[in-house]
């Protein structure tokens, strides 16, 4: 099975992010179906939907915390499709995110991030699936000043497009390209000395159903480009326990710790319904 053909999506990624000028900041956002990571161009199903429970658990302790050990983020979501068209789909989802830095920098205040996809499934034929949307959009708006954030923010308000075909045998290859806002202190875009990274970047994965072991295992590559706090590459196999039940293991690397923090693992429980 691929991925989407057990409808199984992931609803909510996050992870504790980076320290600034000594605030720490959490990136925490609402994404849509997934990879492990990066958006993936699945839609949910019309009048079907999904509940996610993901945690990200940090492999080392970050060094700003003086050697502490930073709590597990704990992710609940829950995603809807909305349209009755075979050809073109959407979804919209809502996110309640905890744990982590968040608690510290004061965004657990905040916990509610919302995202939307619109996407075209592939077909038989060379056409490609397509996929636009938005996620991490945040109910908190942050600012920065010469490269120093003033204000905290949740508004990552990350979009981005994705184009994917699946070959024989070999599996699906997705390609894309996404934008944030660079002022959302989640985004990380700058470091704690004010450097300025990337507000955009690649977005890049190859996912496969292992039928040759059994039709219920998938297995997934994905890498979300840029020097901020979204930057990463991460890898991870799911298990579907029943028709509507699946449970992924994954790990996830990021490019920049000192926006993104440690490496992470991660456990995510998705289920849907009817």
């Amino acid at each position: 099975m691929m991925k989407n053909g057990r409808n199984i999506h992931r609803v909510g990624i996050a992870l504790a992010a980076f320290a600034l000028y000594g605030l720490t900041a959490t990136i925490a956002s609402a994404t849509p179906s997934t990879q492990i990571w990066i958006p993936s161009t699945d839609v949910q199903a019309f009048k079907t939907g999904h509940f996610g429970f993901d945690t990200y658990v940090r492999t080392k302790p970050e060094p700003n915390t003086g050697g502490q050990n930073v709590p597990p983020l704990v992710d609940l979501g829950l995603t809807v499709g909305v349209l009755p068209f075979a050809k073109i789909q959407a979804e919209v989802g809502i996110d309640l995110i905890y744990g982590g830095f968040n608690t510290s920098s004061g965004l657990d205040k905040y916990p509610i991030y919302g995202n939307f996809k619109i996407g075209m499934p592939e077909d038989n034929t060379w056409i490609p699936a397509v996929a636009v949307g938005m996620y991490g959009i945040g109910t908190k708006s942050g600012d920065v000043n010469n490269g120093v954030y003033t204000k905290t923010g949740t508004n990552a308000n990350i979009y981005y497009g994705l184009v994917a075909k699946t070959l024989p045998v070999v599996g699906r290859f997705s390609l894309g390209w996404y934008g944030l806002n660079k002022d959302a202190s989640v985004a990380g875009v700058y470091d704690r000395n004010g450097s300025e990274g990337d507000d955009n970047g690649l977005l890049a994965s190859w996912d496969r159903t292992l039928s040759e072991i059994s039709d219920k295992l998938w297995v997934a590559i994905d890498y979300q480009g840029g020097k901020n706090a979204y930057g990463a590459t991460s890898f991870g196999a799911s298990w579907a326990f029943a028709k509507n039940v699946s449970v992924i293991l994954g790990y996830d690397i990021y490019n920049n710790k000192d926006r993104a923090g440690q490496n992470t693992a991660t456990i995510q429980v998705d289920i849907n319904f009817p």
